[in-house]
């Protein structure tokens, strides 16, 4: 169970599991530790990846030999640039990532990588750039059209950001992510158009678990249902932590959407918390975060925090 956030979560977020603030002078209620102690037990952080260590430590020894052939040493920096980008050392995958392209500069997969690398750290029009070469060496790849649409959404260009997620959208609606960001994108546009468009793709879902986060969307899910349905549907305790940090990460969203900004603060700190580097999610907790504290010191310049207010 997690221990409690400070005066950020004043009160408890079912799915999260956060404890409410309490007074130390406050006489203990054995009813309510009753309760919290019936709380499921929440995904562990991830830890480091023994392997992914192993698994750098052989491939920087393959990389310091003379006999590897350019394609093979090409391979072995995207390989070991993916190790590091799964344990979060970012710009160390970077530099290899790079290092591989120098070799073959025609990996449309690696500056997918890269554009994705960019957006996480807020540049924007490097990113767009890594994504158009993506797409520019292989038009049919439509992961690049959807990271672009979600760069595009953080770099504030909604229209652009939109036209690609629709386009992703259309190639795939039965997936959930582009349901949730097609939303997300269109509802800054349009809110109504897009709960209409939910409403209705919602109405064709799948079996994939991620459905019952756009039901919290549509109020057709509660929080407790999701964190129940994880915690009980998930032995694995990575690919709980995974599960928890797609569902932080989007009810962050709903409640940045609802104007619920303290509880989005906490759980985009839950998000980060599982250590779960290689999914998108966590890394877009993490700009979350940074447009919130941005938006909140330009209030706080102007004189009006008691006015502050996330768009």
């Amino acid at each position: 169970m997690f221990k409690q956030f400070g005066f950020l979560c004043v009160s408890i977020v079912a799915i999260a599991g956060c404890n409410p603030v309490s007074s130390v002078d406050t006489p203990v209620n054995t009813a309510s530790t009753a309760q919290q102690e019936s709380y499921p037990a929440m995904a562990v952080p991830l830890q480091p990846n023994a392997l992914a260590e192993n698994n750098i430590a052989e491939l920087t020894q393959l990389l310091s030999g003379d006999k590897v052939k350019a394609a093979d040493r090409a391979q072995i920096y995207l390989d070991r640039g993916r190790s590091y980008d799964s344990m979060g050392l970012r710009d160390l995958a970077r530099m290899d990532y790079f290092k591989s392209l120098e070799i073959n500069p025609r990996q449309a997969d690696v500056y997918n990588l890269l554009g994705m690398y960019y957006t996480q750290i807020g540049k924007f029009d490097t990113a767009y750039q890594a994504f158009d070469s993506t797409i520019e060496l292989d038009p049919s790849n439509l992961s690049a059209v959807f990271n672009r649409a979600v760069a595009q959404y953080y770099g504030k260009r909604p229209d652009l950001a939109l036209e690609d997620m629709r386009t992703y959208y259309e190639s795939n609606p039965s997936d959930p992510f582009s349901a949730l960001w097609l939303y997300i994108i269109e509802s800054e546009l349009d809110k109504n158009a897009a709960l209409t468009r939910l409403k209705s793709t919602y109405e064709n879902k799948t079996d994939q678990w991620e459905w019952k986060l756009v039901g919290i969307i549509l109020n057709e899910v509660s929080e407790e249902d999701v964190s129940n349905y994880i915690v009980n549907s998930t032995a694995n305790n990575t690919v709980m932590a995974q599960k928890f940090t797609e569902a932080y990460f989007y009810l962050g969203k709903n409640y940045m959407a609802n104007g619920d900004i303290k509880r989005a603060l906490c759980v985009y700190k839950l998000a980060l918390s599982l250590n779960v580097f290689n999914f998108s999610e966590h890394s877009y907790a993490l700009l979350e975060l940074d447009r919130i504290s941005d938006k909140f010191k330009s209030a706080s310049k102007n004189g009006k925090q008691d006015k502050f207010v996330y768009r």
